[in-house]
């Protein structure tokens, strides 16, 4: 009860300070306002927040649609040996462009990472999260032990924290948009980071001293839908309502949910903070329950983030990929107001026969989507689509995979270096058949293998910490003076230069833990 007052409260200052152009939430004293004429003021300004909305709700906002559309595409391609990628983005009717976009095909060795940002109110907070949530991903120590879910989740929440006070403050202004206002009316290139984009450098994001110290981050917005695919895992993360699908032998299937606030478990939160819903809109004004951003819904000090009116808290999904799995598409509203998933598979697939670039297929979607004027309503809004196609095990080496068998029998000697030898997940290769130095047998987990193009990785970037012997006696990894995978892709060779006082400890039929 407490805390529903307390989103209450928040609520009026807010929209007393949004009316008189202040920022520092005073109550408007001089006015000589009572209870009675503050909430008559109170429903006048919702009344004017939904007259301002956008045209999802049948109003069209002068200035927020052009005379004809912007057409000129933003397109690129990409590709490794486990998927491809083509992307396509298009401003159209919109006055502004704000959406961005991540594709980092080789986020790590075996990892790659695409993202759909989708703003509102400015550019600003969907080009934040293009540059940021991967980096932070990356950074996360669930990320270095596994859980790619965790992680990804983490760097939601941490987006909304980046973005207060002076460096947030400071990173938004950097980015374009005016930080008092978020009109989101001055033009910018779309930033979309690719492979070799990415800063390894440690960013701890500390507290700096300034005149915006306390800024409580901006009142814009997006939504943010990413896919992170390592190994046969795919995982998904969605706030808001953009959208990742799957086509599994054509069939499509949503990865993700639309929040909007009409959904049960999005309306109980909003009124549990404080909050309400009018016409569809979170406080009569946003179309959307989940969101990064939109700092001015997330003001309740009794409330963790997660259960904020609008909260950055995403769904996540985890998928194991199989062979009946084709291709996923991440794309924002703007293409799903005008076809439906099953739709949109279809299109892709009939466009695939003839054409090879996925991002000539991506731009086909949004030519496709985009509507012959503004008066149709579906077809206006920015366009931004991901299309991300899984390569396939050629023929030659499944049958690798069922002729080759591992050695059974190894021979310890004392050297300089022991070798352990892991079955991967892609089919055996003969290499370590003609291994003239120690080599120990042992399982790995698929997705802990991380591979770059030369087929090489360090194993602090593997993630593997120790060896489990059949003895139940352990070998400590750090007790290596350098250990370096390499190797083909299916079994992989782990050279490990060690003392010989731990060569001894390898033997026949020990077990991984990474």
């Amino acid at each position: 009860m407490l805390a529903r007052v307390w989103g209450c409260l928040n609520l009026s200052r807010r929209l007393v300070s949004r009316n008189f152009g202040e920022r520092s939430g005073r109550w408007p004293e001089s006015k000589g306002w009572g209870r009675s004429r503050l909430f008559d003021f109170w429903l006048l300004s919702i009344s004017r927040s939904r007259k301002s909305s956008d045209s999802s709700t049948g109003h069209l906002q002068m200035g927020i649609y052009l005379s004809a559309p912007k057409t000129e595409k933003f397109s690129e391609d990409g590709k490794n040996s486990r998927l491809r990628y083509g992307l396509s983005s298009m401003q159209g009717w919109r006055a502004t462009m704000e959406d961005a976009h991540a594709a980092l095909i080789d986020l790590d060795a075996s990892t790659s990472f695409f993202g759909v940002y989708d703003g509102h109110g400015g550019k600003v907070v969907a080009k934040f999260c293009a540059k940021y949530l991967h980096q932070q991903v990356l950074k996360h120590e669930a990320y270095l032990a596994g859980d790619i879910g965790t992680s990804v989740q983490k760097a939601f929440f941490r987006m909304d924290e980046m973005m207060r006070g002076q460096r947030g403050w400071r990173e938004l202004a950097i980015l374009g948009d005016k930080i008092n206002k978020f009109t989101g009316m001055l033009e910018g290139l779309i930033w979309s980071p690719r492979s070799g984009d990415r800063n390894d450098q440690v960013d701890d994001w500390a507290f700096e001293e300034g005149p915006h110290s306390d800024f409580s981050g901006p009142t814009s917005g997006c939504t943010a839908c990413v896919a992170v695919v390592k190994g046969n895992q795919l995982v998904v993360a969605n706030a808001g309502d953009s959208r990742c699908v799957i086509s599994r032998s054509g069939q499509a299937y949503n990865l993700s949910r639309d929040h909007k606030p009409d959904l049960e478990v999005e309306r109980e939160r909003i009124l549990e903070a404080g909050g309400f819903i009018h016409a569809g809109r979170v406080n009569g004004s946003l179309n959307l329950a989940r969101a990064i951003g939109d700092m001015e819904f997330k003001q309740n000090k009794f409330l963790p983030a997660e259960k904020q009116i609008v909260t950055a808290n995403p769904d996540v999904n985890i998928v194991e990929l199989c062979d009946d799995d084709e291709f996923i598409v991440l794309a924002c509203d703007g293409i799903w107001d005008c076809m439906s998933s099953q739709q949109l598979v279809n299109f892709i697939h009939e466009q695939l026969k003839s054409e090879t670039k996925l991002s000539k297929v991506s731009e086909k979607v949004l030519d496709r989507c985009l509507a012959p004027s503004t008066a149709v309503g579906e077809g206006c809004d920015n366009m931004t689509m991901i299309l991300v196609q899984f390569t396939k095990p050629t023929p030659s080496s499944a049958s690798a995979h069922d002729k080759s068998s591992a050695p059974e029998e190894w021979i310890l000697r004392d050297s300089d270096f022991s070798v352990v030898y892991y079955k991967g997940f892609l089919g055996p290769s003969e290499i370590a058949i003609a291994v003239k130095i120690p080599v120990v047998h042992c399982d790995l987990k698929p997705s802990n293998i991380l591979l770059d193009e030369s087929l090489s990785a360090y194993v602090s970037d593997f993630g593997l910490t120790r060896l489990l012997l059949k003895s139940d006696e352990e070998v400590n990894l750090a007790e290596f003076s350098s250990v370096v995978l390499k190797g083909t892709i299916g079994y992989v060779l782990l050279q490990v230069r060690c003392t010989t006082s731990v060569q001894h400890k390898f033997r026949k039929g020990c077990c991984c833990h990474g």
